[in-house]
């Protein structure tokens, strides 16, 4: 404020036409200077604010850009059995299977009793990921068991479900982590992490306890990302 006065009280000098001092026109000077200066610095803060605050957003698009190409046909399989609504959360099951990547981006071979990977076909994947996931559901709300289960139990088999159910009904990581526990000992030598002790799921190898709490992050994350790009349109 104090600068543009300046600059507003050397005008009016001029205009009424007093004589111009040197000191003056020195002090013009100076404060034009700051006078630029300020708005040059204000400018560059508002861009770097703009900037840095659509940056997580871009970040978080290119994270989901493998799995975002998917969404049509998901959405088409979804379809054939009136589920299109689930889209969102298929596509975060994607994401945390493999980022939509490879031939099994689905990670459902072993869902259709073949060995893992031996899916080699994106398409092939997301029809037997979709059929799979479906029964989860469908099995799910018959059992009444919430969300988290049926999601959790995409990653650990419908046993899980029926383990729930004499559980309270309701999802939690230490159920998933007795799930596990339960499974490793029947074969100990399958599921062992790889023998990897520092594994963040050692001992609990069969599964992943997490599991259904990252997919629900990447929905969220993935409605975000929508959301952005819808108000950007």
């Amino acid at each position: 404020m104090f600068l543009v006065e300046e600059i507003a009280r050397f005008i009016i000098i001029v205009g009424k036409g007093h004589e111009r001092t040197e000191q003056d026109e020195m002090k013009f000077i100076k404060t034009s200077i700051g006078f630029l200066l300020l708005v040059f610095a204000g400018f560059f803060a508002l861009t770097v604010f703009y900037s840095t605050e659509r940056q997580p957003a871009v970040m978080q698009q290119n994270a989901f850009e493998e799995v975002i190409k998917y969404e049509p046909l998901i959405e088409q399989e979804l379809a054939a059995y009136q589920l299109e609504e689930y889209t969102p959360l298929v596509l975060a099951l994607m994401q945390q299977e493999s980022k939509g990547r490879g031939g099994d981006p689905m990670q459902a071979s072993e869902s259709a009793g073949l060995p893992r990977n031996a899916i080699t076909d994106p398409e092939e994947s997301i029809r037997q990921g979709v059929e799979y996931f479906q029964r989860s559901l469908k099995y799910g709300q018959e059992r009444k068991v919430d969300e988290m289960t049926i999601v959790q139990a995409y990653n650990m088999g419908l046993g899980y479900i029926d383990f729930v159910v004499k559980n309270g009904g309701l999802h939690t990581e230490e159920l998933a982590k007795e799930f596990s526990m339960i499974q490793v000992k029947k074969q100990p030598d399958l599921y062992n992490c790889g023998g990897d002790k520092s594994n963040f799921r050692y001992p609990y190898c069969y599964g992943d306890f997490t599991y259904s709490s990252k997919v629900l992050e990447n929905r969220n994350a993935l409605t975000a990302v929508s959301e952005k790009t819808n108000d950007q349109m």
